[in-house]
């Protein structure tokens, strides 16, 4: 079973299910994201950790690694490999003495142990093509094409203010004596002449 690693983008409340969480893992070396609603104690549990915030009395998974510490036993990482019923399952992979265990949990108690030991967490590639979301990224090529997009903007509007003036009243200009208002015509000719006297006396 071919297996992704991840990593904890965040926890958010679930707009779906009232006192949940929706925690956010994230692949290392790929674009998608994997949505997973856990209990608000657990949540609690993760953000404390990642925060680096101590409680006055140890949580739960705060006692388990005092006991693991005590006894030497080593978490190497955390694994949610299956999908059923839009339940997730994980496994926390355990070492003591040289042997390695398998122990069934779920997948917030799971994370909770592993930010404690520092542990990477794992999913299974066929879990995250079923659950996993594309995150909603442009391409290096559309980055770009929008990024030159966006460049060449400012740099007409930059052009604009000297150039617009001139040409709007050029437009006024044609539109007066086309209609035979030559008074008006003379006003705005007047006008575009002091537009253009500043460039004559900077030559």
């Amino acid at each position: 079973m071919h297996k992704l690693q991840v990593d904890i983008l965040g926890l958010s409340t679930s707009p779906h299910t009232n006192g949940a969480y929706a925690l956010i893992l994230y692949e290392v070396e790929g674009k998608r994201k994997l949505p997973i609603i856990i209990g608000g104690f657990e949540a609690q549990a993760i953000a404390l950790k990642l925060e680096n915030i101590k409680p006055p009395r140890p949580f739960t998974h705060d006692l388990f690694k005092h006991v693991a510490d005590a006894f030497d036993l080593h978490v190497n990482e955390v694994f949610i490999d299956e999908l059923h019923n839009e339940t997730f399952y994980a496994k926390v992979i355990c070492e003591m003495g040289g042997v390695v265990h398998e122990i069934d949990a779920r997948p917030s108690d799971a994370i909770a142990i592993a930010v404690r030991f520092n542990a990477p967490i794992y999913v299974s590639e066929e879990i995250m093509n079923e659950a996993g979301i594309v995150e909603e990224q442009p391409k290096e090529g559309e980055e770009a094409a929008v990024s030159e997009e966006l460049s060449d903007k400012p740099a007409e509007e930059e052009l604009q203010p000297a150039a617009s003036p001139e040409a709007d009243l050029q437009k006024k200009l044609e539109e007066a004596i086309d209609r035979e208002d030559y008074e008006e015509a003379a006003r705005i000719r007047d006008e575009l002449s002091r537009l253009k006297e500043p460039d004559d006396e900077e030559e």
